[in-house]
């Protein structure tokens, strides 16, 4: 039996368990991650937590809805146990009745065969196993990363990892920051909060780039977490660009945990170039789903459109 729970009535010990044994568990499926990025989630829980599935949802204009909070790709349904396309369906079918539309991202395990009113729209995940030796690994990177790598071994670059989350923030502000109007300081703390939650929690790690001049040009944060290395979020500067900053950090990280039972999520995209980016280092290309839906009344259905609800959350 599937319950509906909010947030207050979440056991949070026994949800934090089904997450770390769960097959297809990951880090935004935590509950210290999600109080982070969306306090007051709620919940559908079969059993004794045996399936969960977390409910992102908001309220706008008196319309409940369900989304996908910032800093987190993937949520829907994790187990412990077997997890058919008829589980899925069951949880999808008992997402309460309030939630009258929503863009909420399934993970890549979660594939259910639906019909209208839902849609499930394909979005793309990079992913590389790292259990081979760094030699191996990179022999499957394209010739243009090995461009860009060999461009990087020119310049005096040095690897930290005692980086601090605003420096990486910063970066990332003063530089790309500057195209990304829909981020306000709201988001910005929100991120540096979580980052800094998941270091204490043990689950995040920062890698800087440094020139041969002791400056800060390329920074990037990673979660450790369900045999996955994500990396959520960078900064870069100009410099960083070109001459293949970014590229040695990667590089740099792939060597360290090359010939480990780890995958590196590149988190994404559906970019074409920072896709090309990931492939480039010879991630392969895995889909999830977005599960979108609209039960609204004709003619608000018309009237108020997904984009509108989604902007601001």
């Amino acid at each position: 039996m599937i319950q509906y729970l909010t947030h207050a009535e979440i056991d949070k010990k026994k949800w934090d368990h089904t997450i770390d044994q769960a097959f297809n568990g990951n880090v935004y499926a935590y509950s210290w991650y999600l109080d982070r990025v969306h306090p007051y989630w709620e919940a559908l829980i079969e059993g004794d937590y045996e399936r969960v599935m977390p409910l992102t949802g908001n309220k706008k204009w008196g319309v409940h809805y369900l989304f996908q909070p910032f800093f987190t790709q993937q949520l829907g349904v994790y187990s412990i146990k077997i997890l058919s396309k008829e589980h899925i369906i069951d949880f999808i079918d008992n997402i309460p009745e309030k939630f009258r539309f929503a863009e909420y991202n399934l993970n890549i395990y979660n594939h259910p065969d639906l019909g209208s009113p839902y849609q499930l729209i394909p979005q793309r995940n990079f992913l590389l196993d790292l259990i081979d030796d760094y030699e191996k690994l990179y022999r499957h990177y394209n010739s243009n990363t090995k461009r860009n790598l060999k461009k990087s071994q020119k310049h005096q670059f040095s690897l930290s990892k005692n980086i601090k989350p605003e420096r990486i923030v910063e970066l990332f502000v003063e530089n790309k920051g500057k195209e990304v109007t829909d981020w306000k300081q709201t988001e910005y703390l929100r991120l540096q909060g979580l980052m800094y939650m998941a270091q204490y929690k043990g689950k995040g790690i920062t890698y800087g780039v440094f020139t041969g001049k002791n400056e800060l040009c390329a920074a990037a944060f990673f979660l450790y977490s369900n045999q996955h290395l994500t990396f959520l979020f960078s900064g870069s500067n100009k410099f960083a660009k070109q001459s293949g900053a970014m590229t040695f950090l990667f590089d740099s990280v792939i060597r360290e945990y090359a010939e480990n039972q780890m995958i590196m999520d590149f988190e994404g995209s559906n970019d074409p170039g920072l896709a090309r980016f990931y492939k480039g280092f010879g991630a392969k290309e895995v889909q999830y789903k977005r599960l979108v839906y609209n039960k609204l009344p004709f003619p608000l259905k018309q009237m108020l459109g997904l984009k509108k609800f989604m902007k601001k959350n």
